[in-house]
Parts: C-alpha cells; structure tokens; sequence
C-alpha cells in the first residue's frame, strides 16, 4: 500500500505544480505522511480546509486502489501534515482543551466550543476524556457541528 500511496501523492502533488518532498510512516493502524513545501500555505488552506479535503481525497483513492482486495483487506487510514502545521495544532488543541476542561471543573457549567472539523473535535474529545470528573459530547450537523464540555453526572 505504501508505493500505491506514493503514486498517488506524485501525481496530486505534480497536478498542483507544488515542489517540495514527503516521507511516508506506516503506523500499527495508519500511515502519516508530512509534506515539506515552499507553498505549504496552498496545501493547508484557510484553518486547514484544503489540508481536510486533500487528505480525504488521498483516503478516497487509496480506498478505490484497494477495493479490489476483499473488504478493503489491506487499507489503513491516511494522516497528512504539511510543515507540521497539524501536529503544532493538535497540539494548541490539547492545551486549550485541558483548559476549557478546568473551566467547566470550577465553575460547574457546561461550555459550548466554537464549531470544529472532525479531527479537531477528535483531539478535544480524547483530551476530556482524560480528564476525571468530565464528559464531552458532539451536538449540531454539518459546519455547526460542535463539542459542549459538561461535568460528569
């Protein structure tokens, strides 16, 4: 799956006149890819949107190249970074996320988050979690979908 997933990575990166380079590491469940680029601006986008949808689009293809094999047999989910913007995000997050939680310790009301993408909301839920005495859930569809940090019944 890794030269299939090369492949793919050279032509899209090729089509979008980008030059720079990627290292590819397969992990237990995922592979994660960082792109280094001059014009990592372009890859990541306005609060990683384009980021989000390049990296659906490799998951997507990965996905068709591999649906010949029986149930997908082989497939691992797909993580793109460029210039270690996501990883400095995820990062941001698990901090404003830890405080966002002793907030709702102290004060004992719930807190409604601004709307997030779904790997954001991912990284808040994991931190709560975490956290004694806390729950999280997600409320809202589409772009309104948020998280709401309550103390635990």
């Amino acid at each position: 799956m890794e030269q299939q997933l090369s492949d793919i990575l050279d032509n899209l990166l090729g089509m979008l006149l980008l030059e720079g380079s990627y290292d590819i590491e397969e992990k237990e469940d995922s592979f994660s890819v960082s792109i280094e680029t001059k014009d990592a601006g372009r890859l990541i986008g306005a609060r990683g949107e384009s980021l989000d949808g390049l990296q659906l689009l490799v998951n997507q293809m990965v996905a068709r190249k591999l649906g010949s094999a029986p149930d997908g047999a082989g497939f691992k989910r797909v993580v793109i970074d460029v210039e270690g913007w996501r990883k400095q995000k995820e990062e941001e997050l698990v901090k404003s996320a830890q405080s966002w939680g002793k907030q709702v310790l102290e004060s004992g009301k719930e807190l409604e988050l601004e709307p997030q993408s779904p790997w954001q909301r991912r990284v808040v839920h994991m931190s709560i979690s975490e956290m004694e005495g806390l729950e999280s859930e997600s409320v809202g569809e589409g772009r309104d979908r948020h998280i709401v940090i309550k103390p635990a019944n």
